[in-house]
């Protein structure tokens, strides 16, 4: 997915944030301060960047200025505070900002804020091929359909179509992460359903790609719910993503 930098010097939330985009399938890389993003920024390019406001040494502000300067905003950047006025915010988006966050984030603006800036980060579309000009009016062309060997009469024709209705196509093999589901019932009922629970959120997991988001939406659970009952149930993430295919 994509390639994204964290800059906040409070470990809490480089870690919560890391720990989302991870889950989301995204590669993220953590700073602490701005010194360190500088050195991440020189040393690769990033799909975007979540840049904390106020820190110890420089502050992000200043330091949005310093990449626009220098020509390296060439990522969207999400700013982040928990103390910024409506000013401060003005000011990082007339800078080159994409979006401002206030702290305490909620996961649906982080996510939804995060997919936009990437929207916008992607290449423009290739253009529609262009059609193919008509044949002009006054030639006389008589449509050529190529078919098979065994389509070559009308009766040929007739009979391998006769045969492709009648003749039964068997189902393929159940393959993936249904094909090995299977329950103990000689046991008590809150051990059977955890475990149908378990198979059920790992069988989602393996179909939505891995996606938290997405297996909240498929499964009506809320983010912050469904983190918690798959820790419940002892799902790990981790093995459910190595078992994609």
């Amino acid at each position: 997915m994509a390639n994204i930098l964290v800059v906040d010097d409070e470990l809490g939330i480089r870690d919560l944030l890391s720990e989302i985009l991870n889950d989301e399938g995204h590669s993220v890389e953590l700073a602490e301060n701005a010194a360190q993003a500088r050195s991440a920024r020189a040393a690769g390019e990033f799909d975007l960047v979540l840049l904390d406001i106020w820190m110890p040494d420089t502050d992000g502000v200043s330091l949005l200025k310093e990449w626009a300067a220098a020509g390296s905003l060439s990522m969207p950047v999400i700013m982040m505070s928990g103390h910024a006025t409506i000013d401060t915010a003005v000011e990082a988006t007339r800078i080159g900002a994409h979006a401002f966050l206030e702290k305490p984030i909620t996961l649906q603006k982080l996510l939804k804020s995060v997919e936009n800036a990437l929207q916008r980060s992607l290449p423009p579309a290739a253009p529609p091929a262009r059609p193919l000009a008509a044949a002009p009016a006054s030639l006389s062309v008589a449509p050529r359909v190529l078919m098979p060997d065994s389509f070559s009469t009308p009766a040929a024709a007739h009979v391998q179509a006769s045969h492709a209705t009648t003749t039964p196509v068997p189902a393929p093999a159940e393959t993936g992460p249904r094909q090995h589901q299977s329950f103990d019932l000689d046991r008590p009922l809150r051990e059977a359903r955890d475990g149908f629970e378990k198979a059920y959120f790992e069988f989602h997991l393996v179909q939505e790609g891995g996606s938290m988001t997405r297996v909240a939406e498929k499964t009506g659970l809320e983010r912050t719910h469904l983190y918690r009952k798959l820790r419940q149930l002892g799902v790990d993430l981790g093995r459910a993503k190595r078992n994609l295919s």
